[in-house]
């Protein structure tokens, strides 16, 4: 409740002035070009929530009869496919254009089929609305990011008052060759999916060697998770399991790897996780991290 809301409202902000942006780009909605989805193709995400209804991503897909490949790599990885060129480009484009000025919304988008230009504080409300609609869509995601940064910042604070020091992006050694008494944060692990076979990176958000660690002695790995209900962390206590599973793998017993906890986590995820020889801290406790050697 504190911190949730300042959270929305500032993501909330800054796509607002993403839209009106959007809007100086397309004429206020009413020429959106395969131009603009060229340079900018991220803002897919938001011309889909300028539709009446809303539009979701398969649902584009399906409407404008364009490839799935194009509409996820536009929206996730913010690109244009790297196969499709050109004209074969340019019509595909094309096709969702066509869609998304067909099922704009005349409640929202109130100005269109006028020979005016509409004032500032339409827009503005256009533009607020869009961006209300596009972060609703994805609340629960811009409240887990922030809560996370919350909780790796409360770690950080922690052990630098006992006298760790933080190791510079820049310099970042391999985590199994940190100096006692460092952390870091958002650090990739390597690992092997199956015995003998491909090398991969997991992601770890905070990474602490004891200052009294031995020589040989792997930091202690640490997974930030916070949940505001108790509906989703049964299926995200997997990913945790698969994580724990492959650091044992590839380090054995070296290896510990526990949860920093925050919200709804009922004794029915912790269970799962205890059986799997994962530990965690709450955050309202969090000097019990002092039991694992910190």
């Amino acid at each position: 409740m504190r911190f949730a809301p300042k959270a929305f409202r500032r993501t909330r902000m800054k796509v607002t002035k993403s839209v009106e942006d959007l809007m100086g780009w397309t004429a206020n909605l009413t020429n959106v070009r395969p131009v603009v989805l060229k340079k900018n193709p991220a803002v897919l995400a938001m011309l889909r929530m300028a539709t009446c209804p809303p539009i979701a991503r398969d649902r584009l897909i399906g409407l404008s009869g364009v490839s799935p490949g194009l509409v996820y790599r536009m929206e996730k990885e913010c690109k244009l496919p790297v196969q499709l060129k050109g004209a074969a480009l340019d019509a595909e484009l094309e096709k969702i254009s066509r869609t998304i000025e067909r099922m704009l919304d005349p409640d929202i988008v109130t100005w269109v089929g006028r020979s005016t230009a509409p004032p500032s504080a339409e827009t503005r409300r256009a533009a607020t609305i869009i961006a209300d609609r596009h972060c609703g869509a994805t609340a629960d995601p811009i409240i887990r990011n922030t809560q996370e940064a919350r909780q790796l910042e409360l770690i950080g604070k922690w052990v630098r008052a006992r006298g760790y020091k933080v190791v510079p992006r820049e310099s970042r050694l391999a985590f199994d060759k940190m100096a006692p008494g460092t952390y870091c944060f958002r650090l990739n692990v390597p690992v092997k999916l199956k015995e003998g076979g491909e090398s991969v990176k997991i992601p770890v958000d905070a990474v602490v060697m004891p200052k009294k660690a031995k020589s040989g002695e792997l930091p202690l790995l640490i997974e930030a998770k916070s949940a505001g209900d108790f509906t989703n962390v049964n299926k995200r206590r997997k990913e945790e399991a698969k994580k724990a599973e492959q650091l044992r793998r590839a380090y054995g017993s070296r290896a510990r790897y526990i949860l920093f906890l925050c919200g709804y986590f009922d004794s029915g995820y912790l269970g799962y996780e205890a059986a799997d020889g994962i530990d965690w801290v709450w955050e309202h406790r969090i000097e019990d991290l002092a039991q694992f050697g910190l």
